[in-house]
């Protein structure tokens, strides 16, 4: 990445203003051990969700509740977010930045367990946005999972699509960034989408079901 590129880059993530109930999610998330999404990636969460007003969401890697915060923040009054996670420890933290964000509990529904297993008991065609945030090892499957998931005009989100910036790079050729890369050339052949790779972060592949 050249060096103007760079400081636009720095520049874009500086800009938002996180208040303290995000800023103590990330504190957490240190605690914890866990990376959340940038403040460039919350930002574009909640303005994408505020454009689409999805009215039920799924998000995949609930963390500490960084990016749900983020997504309840664009969504309109009734939506409701399902988040999913392995980590019980994170689950309980999301709970606390939830409840200090004041959102109501009937509108998070908080689910301890893996995606592979959660993902295929939900129901086809029944919700607005999916936000994954998970393993590379099984983001094909759960891109699979979505598209079923999506009503028409549905919105996907993809965090980290450039795999830390290994994907433009020709000569890394392990496996994340291979699966990577697979799912750039799924979404960009598969006329089921609208598909546009944003550089917030580490990257967000956005897909709209046509």
């Amino acid at each position: 990445m050249g060096r103007g590129k760079t400081t636009s880059w720095s520049y874009a993530e500086a800009y938002p203003r996180e208040d303290e109930v995000l800023l103590r999610a990330r504190e957490r998330a240190t605690t914890l051990n866990i990376r959340p999404v940038t403040p460039g990636v919350a930002a574009a969460l909640t303005v994408l969700t505020a454009a689409a007003r999805p009215r039920s969401v799924v998000e995949v890697g609930t963390g500490t509740g960084v990016s749900g915060t983020a997504i309840l923040r664009g969504l309109p009054e009734g939506s409701v977010l399902t988040t999913v996670d392995t980590d019980v420890r994170a689950l309980r933290g999301a709970r606390d930045t939830f409840r200090e964000a004041g959102v109501a509990s009937n509108r998070i529904r908080t689910i301890s367990g893996r995606a592979s297993l959660v993902l295929p008991r939900l129901t086809t065609g029944a919700y607005d946005m999916v936000f994954l945030d998970a393993d590379a090892a099984n983001a094909l499957l759960y891109v699979d999972e979505a598209a079923r998931m999506l009503r028409t005009g549905g919105t996907l989100v993809v965090q980290d699509t450039l795999d830390q910036d290994r994907v433009p790079d020709p000569v890394v050729r392990d496996e994340a960034t291979r699966i990577h890369r697979e799912m750039h050339r799924v979404f960009r052949e598969d006329d089921r989408f609208f598909s546009a790779i944003l550089t917030a972060g580490s990257g967000l592949l956005v897909a709209v079901k046509k």
